[in-house]
């Protein structure tokens, strides 16, 4: 097939569905009908007649023209889900116990002659392809098999970078509020869509006022924010929350009007539904890889519209989030989108200008500033300011907290909540609680054993790393891009004290946080004056940041890394320093066993950082085969999280599993996942990347792998048997590897020759003759 033809085999859905192909002719419509009439007559025969319909095997025969079917959408969905969709919910999955195969009208025939597609995989993208025709308006498709058959790699790639991000993707303005303003965390009796405007912003809050007005359906509310944010008007507003305006830019409508669109932006998918602080940093990540350059520039944009208005990159835009941050990542996303804008220099470097001088204002004012700066270690911490109960949780999720203190006084524990954040109860013990619980969650690691009621207590690896690569992007924009010379208000920034600050935190880092006895970074508690003896993965950010000198990322990776690596990718900490789970102490989501995209890009990063590309490169292939395995086997689901020792995204765990709950073909996947599986496929040789697209297990390939690196050993022909089964043997392995023997696969000399010597031989050695 030539590149046009596959170009459109494979297009996305708007192409492919469109009117003007894909058509149906109205005499294939006919033959169709008049085959299924033949076929419906059929099946007025008896049940106990009929024959049983066999699962998916492997004895089709092969056909080297690219078959094409005629489909009735609604009806062969309809068929479909009846068949395959055995537990109910618009999936087809290998759970389901369905036959696993159905029958479809090849285009050639007019619908006359059958074809069975076979397999979970098949059937499910089937089931996707039928949903997808239908939105675009098709009752009939000629479909290509090959969309059916896709390399499972390519089609996930291909679906996030031309569904998922347009999915996920938000807009708060006249026409994207509908959207925005819905919060599926919202568990006030009060779900009136509303909107915080800054103060100061007269014209912003103007028009949101006029959207209120011309579109009174939406049931708008608008209110404008105090001068000064203080932790107890936050608190006051909990029972009213709305979503915070983010960046806009004036328009000109089609009356010649002005009026404002607002800057787009990537939400993490599912219940969150709004722009948040650490996810959009990975999320950029995976849209510069899909060359979606301007929604990139338009996330760090709100991000400076955040420092600008609220003092802070804001965990996320809603109101409950107003006193809490998240890690830092404003310099490295600046700096991704600068070096691929399109414009002319200057204005290139006006507009990353802007974004540093946002980055400063945040480095000075909230990461080196008390509470969160501990001036005795010289290092920072999460320490959000809010007051009260985190009011984004569902209802129930501290009433384990409250109990005891409800029985104390012979309260419900709806009653003991009232007044406690009416500040009728005072109780320091649950403040400190609180306090910690908040900091979890401005970490982005909500929630792990590892912050347990001390998360305000403990500089941390991660935080610092990225307070460390601030510093020195800082110093080196400036010194290379400004010419060390850079304007703030009339005072002019140079490069050397940037340095000076990364070259101090660095040795802070290694005074608190390094271990030099276990090889790893550790958080250091500055209540008990001690390093936590919490095993994170985070500690491999210091790769990331490049704060580690090439001897602890040595003994990083050969002494720890290890602790951390599973079969499906990287573990978030190890199950040690997790401990045991018990009924009252149950799984955390952020702990062992699960594993998370950020943990894994961070790492990939880090070890590339350092020259160690082997290991990098074997951690993407697991995170990346295990979230292909999912989606293969699970309708084309793309979660939040992954068990990566038993390679899962069915979990029991609070809060669940994000990205799941869809019907028929998934719109989002979840936004940092997608960005770690187009981030990762760059880790993959072009052998990695065919083994991924036949499901190859990481057990199989690194063992085959392992034994590349064996050295060869001549062998000596010296039978056409021996030959035979040479050739038998090699061929094997190719076929089971995806890939071509070429690349020295490894094989077992006594296979071949009737030996009781066990020697390894390099395939690349031998000569497989005809």
């Amino acid at each position: 097939m030539g590149d046009t033809a596959s170009n459109h085999v494979f297009a996305d859905s708007k192409v492919y569905y469109s009117a003007d192909t894909n058509s149906v002719s109205a005499r294939q419509v006919r033959g169709f009908v008049m085959s299924n009439m033949s076929n419906n007559q059929q099946k007025t025969v008896c049940p106990s007649d009929r024959t049983p319909r066999k699962r998916r095997a492997s004895h089709d025969p092969k056909m080297n023209k690219p078959r094409k079917f005629i489909i009735d959408v609604e009806e062969t969905k309809r068929l479909l889900l009846e068949q395959e969709d055995t537990d109910g919910d618009c999936q087809i999955t290998i759970h389901d116990s369905g036959p696993k195969t159905l029958s479809v009208g090849t285009a050639d025939s007019d619908g006359y002659q059958k074809f069975e597609i076979r397999g979970t995989y098949q059937l499910s993208n089937l089931l996707q392809e039928l949903a997808l025709a239908a939105e675009h308006g098709r009752k009939h498709v000629v479909l290509d098999e090959a969309r059916l058959n896709e390399n499972p790699v390519d089609r996930l790639s291909r679906m996030i970078r031309n569904l998922f991000w347009d999915g996920l993707t938000r807009r708060i303005d006249a026409e994207g509020l509908e959207a925005i303003c819905a919060d599926p965390k919202n568990r006030t009796a009060d779900h009136s869509p509303r909107i915080y405007i800054p103060y100061g912003e007269d014209e912003i809050f103007a028009y949101y006022k006029w959207v209120s007005e011309t579109r009174p359906h939406l049931k708008l509310e608008v209110e404008m924010l105090p001068k000064n944010i203080t932790p107890e008007y936050v608190k006051s507003i909990n029972d009213r929350p709305g979503i915070l305006s983010l960046a806009m830019h004036k328009h000109i409508d089609d009356q010649e009007n002005v009026t404002f669109k607002g800057v787009p932006f990537i939400v993490p998918g599912g219940r969150f539904n709004e722009m948040y602080g650490w996810d959009s940093y990975f999320e950029i990540l995976g849209l510069v890889v899909d060359t979606r350059i301007d929604m990139a520039k338009g996330m760090v944009d709100n991000f400076i519209y955040e420092i600008t208005h609220y003092g802070k990159i804001l965990n996320a835009n809603r109101s409950y989030y107003l006193t809490r941050s998240q890690p830092p990542f404003l310099t490295d996303m600046a700096m991704k989108v600068y070096e691929r804008l399109s414009e002319d220099d200057q204005s290139r470097k006006e507009w990353l200008k802007t974004a540093i001088r946002a980055a400063i204002k945040e480095y000075h004012t909230v990461w080196m500033s008390e509470p969160r700066y501990d001036p005795e270690t010289g290092l920072s911490r999460f320490h959000p300011t809010g007051l009260g109960i985190p009011p984004e949780t569902e209802a129930s999720h501290f009433d384990h907290v409250i109990l005891p203190y409800a029985k104390r006084l012979g309260l419900t524990i709806k009653e003991y909540a009232a007044k406690y954040q009416a500040l009728e109860i005072q109780e320091p013990e649950l403040d400190s609680y609180f306090l910690h619980d908040r900091a979890v969650r401005e970490s982005g690691h909500d929630t792990t054993y590892r912050f347990d009621k001390r998360c305000a207590n403990l500089v941390t690896i991660d935080l610092n790393s990225l307070l460390y690569k601030y510093e020195v992007d800082i110093g080196e924009i400036i010194l290379r891009i400004f010419d060390n010379h850079f304007d703030i208000d009339g005072t002019i920034e140079t490069s050397e004290p940037w340095f000076e600050r990364a070259l101090v935190r660095k040795e802070r880092i290694n005074k608190y946080l390094w271990n030099e006895d276990e090889c790893l970074y550790y958080d250091y508690d500055i209540s008990q004056q001690k390093q936590s003896i919490y095993e994170s993965v985070t500690a491999f950010w210091a790769l990331w940041a490049g704060c580690a000198s090439p001897e602890q990322a040595e003994k990083l990776v050969k002494v720890s890394l290890p602790k951390f690596e599973a079969l499906g990718g990287l573990v978030s900490g190890t199950e040690e320093s997790r401990g045991p789970i018990t009924l009252d102490r149950p799984n955390r989501q952020w702990d062992y066993p699960f594993g998370w995209a950020p943990h894994q890009i961070m790492t990939w990063r880090g070890l590339e950082n350092y020259g160690f590309m082997t290991d990098a490169r074997r951690l993407a292939y697991r995170w990346l085969f295990t979230i292909t395995k999912s989606f293969v086997d699970f309708n084309g689901v793309v979660p939040e999280k992954y068990d990566v020792v038993t390679l899962s995204h069915l979990l029991k765990v609070e809060y669940g599993n994000v990205g799941v709950d869809f019907k028929f073909v998934p719109r989002e996947g979840f936004g940092w996942m997608n960005a770690s599986y187009q981030v990762g496929l760059s880790y993959l040789t072009s052998h990695m990347r065919r083994a991924l697209g036949a499901c190859t297990s990481p057990e199989v390939f690194f063992k085959h792998k392992v034994a590349k690196d064996v050295p060869a050993v001549p062998l000596e022909i010296t039978s056409v048997t021996e030959h035979q089964r040479l050739k038998a043997l090699v061929l094997e392995i190719d076929h089971n590897l995806s890939s071509s023997v070429s690349e020295s696969t490894t094989v077992d000399a006594s296979v071949v020759k009737d030996d009781t010597k066990p020697v390894k031989v390099k395939a690349i050695t031998l000569e497989v003759g005809p």
